[in-house]
C-alpha cells in the first residue's frame, strides 16, 4: 500500500473508540489523514490524537448526517456484538444503524464505504474448512448477531452503485492489545473453561493491526478499482490454528494455566440449550455461561480461503501470530501494573 492519502477530505470511522475502530483510527492518524469518529461516548484517547468526535447513536439519522458532512470515505465498524440478548437490540444497531449510515452516505455524496462484517454470516454450525466467498449465507442462525450482520452486509453490497463504492470485510476472531471482548472473556472464564470436543478443530483468527490494515487496503482499492465495489472478502492471519491451542496461548500470555478439562460437543450443546431456557424463562441478567451457538463455535473448524483478499486487495498479515502474542503478553503485563 502506498503512502498516498486515502482521502483529501475527512474520513469517518463509526465506532472509532472501540477495539478495531481505535486501531483503525490510529493508523489513519499516523498516515496524516483527517479523521472523525462517530460513537455514543467521548474518548480521551481520540481527543489526545486530535480526532474530531461526534457523539450519537446509529439509530439517529440526523447525527449521522452531520457525521458524514464533508466526508468522502466511511469505515463502518460500529456494531452490537455478542451471543445473547434481545433481537430488537441487535436489529436496531446492526440493521437499522447500517441502513442509516448508508442513507447518510448517499445524502452527503460520500464516495466509498468499507463495512466490517463477520464470517459468522455464513456459519451454519458445521465444519467450514478452506471455504471462500462463494459459500452462501446460512439458512438459519442460532443467535441474533450473525443474523443481523448478514442482513446488514447484504444492504451494504446492494447499496453499491456507479457513484457509491462499497466493500465488506469479514475478519474472524479479532484479538490483540486493547481487546475488550475475546481476550477478556477467555481470561475471566479461565477456571471454568472446558475444551469442547476433541480439540483438533482449526480456526482462523486475525491480529487487530492486520484487520485495520486490511480496511485501509480495501479503501485504497475501491478508489483504484471501482469494479471491486459490492464485493466481500474474508481476512485472517492466513494461518489456521487449533482453536484450543489459540485459547491456551492467550491464557499463557496472561500467565494462566491451559485448559485441561473436556466436554463433548453434544453435552455442551445440550447444556447450552438448557441454560438458554433457564435464562430466558427466569429473565436472568447477563448471558448464559454456555449457549448452543458457542458450543458449535468451540467444537467446529472454521477457517477460510483468503486468496481473493490477497489478489484483489494485496492483503498480507504484517504481524504474525507469534509476534501478536508477544505484544499481547506485554500489554497484559503492563495492565497488571496499573
Amino acid at each position: 500500500m502506498t503512502d498516498r492519502p486515502l482521502s483529501l477530505k475527512t474520513i469517518l470511522v463509526t465506532g472509532g473508540g472501540g477495539f478495531l475502530g481505535g486501531a483503525l483510527v490510529r493508523m489513519l492518524v499516523d498516515r496524516g489523514e483527517s479523521v472523525r469518529s462517530f460513537s455514543r461516548s467521548r474518548y480521551p484517547a481520540l481527543e489526545a490524537m486530535g480526532v474530531e468526535q461526534i457523539q450519537g447513536d446509529l439509530t439517529d439519522g440526523d447525527s449521522l448526517q452531520r457525521a458524514c458532512d464533508g466526508v468522502d470515505l466511511v469505515f463502518h465498524v460500529a456494531a452490537k456484538a455478542g451471543v445473547w440478548g434481545a433481537y430488537k437490540a441487535y436489529y436496531r444497531t446492526n440493521v437499522v444503524g447500517t441502513r442509516n449510515v448508508l442513507q447518510a452516505c448517499r445524502a452527503q455524496a460520500v464516495d466509498r464505504l468499507v463495512y466490517t462484517s463477520s464470517p459468522s454470516v455464513v456459519f451454519d454450525g458445521r465444519d467450514m474448512e478452506g471455504v471462500d466467498e462463494s459459500v452462501p449465507y446460512a439458512e438459519n442462525y442460532p443467535t441474533h448477531y450473525p443474523r443481523t450482520k448478514a442482513i446488514a452486509e447484504q444492504l451494504v453490497r446492494k447499496a453499491a452503485s456507479d457513484t457509491f463504492c462499497t466493500m465488506a470485510l469479514r475478519p474472524h476472531l479479532i484479538w490483540g492489545p486493547g481487546d475488550n471482548h475475546l481476550v477478556p472473556r477467555i481470561i475471566q472464564r479461565a477456571r471454568r473453561l472446558r475444551q469442547v470436543g476433541p480439540g483438533y478443530n482449526k480456526v482462523d483468527t486475525i491480529y487487530v493491526d492486520n484487520a485495520a490494515q486490511a480496511h485501509l487496503l480495501a479503501a485504497a482499492k475501491l478508489a483504484e478499482r471501482p469494479e471491486l465495489s459490492g464485493r466481500v472478502y474474508f481476512i485472517s492471519q492466513d494461518a489456521p490454528i487449533p482453536l484450543w491451542d489459540m485459547v491456551n496461548a492467550i491464557l499463557a500470555a496472561a500467565d494462566l494455566p491451559p485448559v485441561t478439562r473436556t466436554i463433548s460437543k453434544h453435552a455442551a450443546h445440550r447444556l447450552g440449550a438448557l441454560l438458554e431456557w433457564i435464562y430466558r424463562i427466569g429473565h436472568l441478567p447477563g448471558e448464559p455461561p454456555m449457549t448452543r451457538f458457542v458450543a458449535e463455535e468451540l467444537a467446529t473448524a472454521h477457517w477460510f480461503n483468503i486468496r481473493a483478499a490477497r489478489e484483489d486487495l494485496g492483503y498480507r498479515p504484517l504481524v504474525s501470530t507469534e509476534e501478536g502474542l508477544r505484544r499481547l503478553r506485554q500489554w497484559l503485563t503492563n495492565e497488571k501494573k496499573r
